[in-house]
């Protein structure tokens, strides 16, 4: 049950990113990665070890999607900037898993709502994808 449960929600995200705009699907990156941070704080205080591990694991594949989804050429120093960041966080989730920290988890917590909070301030004018 809990596996065709994940199937369906896998599908229903699939299936949202076909019809969403790429700063939609930015959007929902974003918040999944932030839920899940908080997820594994909650594994982390209940020590719960598998869950912890799952849960960052998952966390560290979407900052990665994220990271992968930059446009070096058009996004300048503001991509260049990201990607450190990106990379500075996936090493910090490695560390917040190794280390059963939580501290190391809401410092990525807080950059990943930083940038999520200025993606979601761009205006919709300006949310148009060139053709």
């Amino acid at each position: 049950m809990r596996g065709s449960l994940k199937a369906y929600k896998s599908v229903a995200v699939d299936s949202q990113k076909d019809i969403s705009s790429p700063y939609r699907v930015v959007q929902m990156l974003l918040a999944g990665a932030l839920e899940r941070l908080a997820r594994a704080k909650m594994a982390i205080e209940q020590q719960n070890v598998s869950q912890r591990g799952e849960l960052i694991g998952s966390t560290i594949a979407i900052v990665q999607q994220l990271q992968a989804s930059l446009d070096m050429d058009a996004g300048g120093e503001i991509s260049v900037n990201l990607d450190n960041l990106y990379d500075f966080m996936v090493r910090e989730l490695m560390l917040a898993n190794s280390e059963n920290n939580g501290e190391r988890l809401e410092g990525v917590s807080r950059l990943l709502r930083n940038i999520k909070e200025s993606w979601d301030a761009i205006p919709a004018a300006q949310q148009q994808v060139p053709a």
